[in-house]
């Protein structure tokens, strides 16, 4: 395919899914790995002019301009930007509300519309105690109102480990991403704001590098026993190909909310395991998960997301089943792959020797 063609095919594929085109000026900040990647070549590939923001950390693939920069420091960010302005941000990285007070600063004039990237995680009902699910409802986005959540700045929000420390690991991120979504909503925004809440990701091979569903697909290929709860509850999945067109769409609206991105059917521990091993040919293991060692995405307690109001929004996940077995070839070649690298890397220094 021709680049004009590629360049029309994510176009189209946009529209598709927004009944818009993409912005004409997006920055990313983050963006370098996972569906990150996918998401800035979306944009590229329909005809935005992209700008990557990041440290420096990865170079911005071909076509895309890159700004070097940290996000936590306000005026380094500023300087980096110059006199840039964009028809979207799109914000991959924004996991604390000192974060979110720093991009409402420093993008309040350039652009009017900011996306962020948030997570289920933030309805975990572990992680606080505002949060309430109902076992067999799935959460809907009131569960956590960003308009109406509080908000302590005060907290080590720069210091990684004293906040672990302070919350617990899984608390500092589900809590960073509700107090964030809560800085972008607070008083009169100076953009036209929205939160994506994505579910768990998968696909994409050893572009994934959580790693989590490599390690399912280990376990049950080696015939290793899966560490699951007594009765594990469900949990949401999302294609990393579409929660990238979910951000470019939301993007291209003016909704001013958060929308869960999922595909609409929760899987728990043991399906996952179970749709595993049939697609591997071979029989899954159990046993009782203990404290914090179980596998992941065998959870204890209910909070898949509902769907509906990304259906109202125009958004479309495919059937969780039209994708993920060709999300767990993906991951099974991806080990088979890294297994071949290993071997031949231990004979070629056994040579060596």
């Amino acid at each position: 395919m021709s680049h004009s063609a590629e360049r029309e095919a994510a176009g189209s594929a946009i529209a598709a899914t927004t009944g818009n085109r993409a912005p004409r000026r997006v920055g990313v900040i983050g963006g370098t790995r996972y569906f990150g990647r996918h998401l800035v070549s979306l944009l590229r590939d329909a005809g935005a002019e992209v700008t990557l923001v990041n440290r420096g950390s990865a170079p911005p693939p071909p076509g895309v301009d890159h700004v070097r920069a940290d996000r936590d420091d306000e005026d380094a960010l500023t300087a980096a930007l110059g006199d840039r302005t964009f028809d979207a941000v799109i914000d991959q990285v924004l996991y604390t509300p000192a974060q979110a007070v720093v991009a409402r600063r420093v993008f309040a004039d350039r652009t009017p519309r900011y996306v962020m990237t948030s997570t289920m995680e933030v309805y975990d009902p572990a992680t606080s105690p505002l949060v309430r699910t109902t076992p067999g409802v799935p959460v809907t986005e009131e569960a956590v109102d960003p308009a109406h959540w509080p908000v302590d700045l005060d907290l080590p929000w720069h210091d990684p480990a004293a906040l672990v420390r302070h919350f617990g690991e899984a608390t500092a991120y589900a809590e960073g991403k509700r107090q964030a979504e809560a800085v972008l909503a607070a008083g009169r925004p100076p953009f036209g704001w929205a939160s994506v809440r994505s579910a768990h990701v998968l696909g994409g091979g050893a572009l994934d590098f959580t790693g989590r569903l490599a390690h399912f697909t280990g376990a049950v290929a080696a015939g290793r026993p899966v560490a699951v709860h007594e009765q594990p509850q469900p949990t949401s999945f999302v294609r990393h190909e579409e929660i990238a067109a979910a951000l470019v769409a939301v993007a291209a609206s003016s909704s001013v909310c958060a929308v869960n991105a999922a595909s609409a059917e929760p899987l728990d521990a043991v399906g996952l395991s179970e749709l595993i091993a049939g697609q591997l040919g071979t029989t899954a293991r159990y046993r009782p998960a203990e404290g914090a060692d179980h596998a992941p995405f065998s959870f204890d307690r209910w909070y898949p997301m509902d769907t509906r109001r990304a259906g109202s929004l125009g958004l479309s996940f495919s059937p969780l089943g039209s994708w993920l077995p060709a999300a767990v070839a993906e991951a099974a070649a991806a080990i088979t792959a890294e297994a071949t690298t290993t071997e031949a890397t231990i004979t070629i220094a056994g040579k060596d020797v």
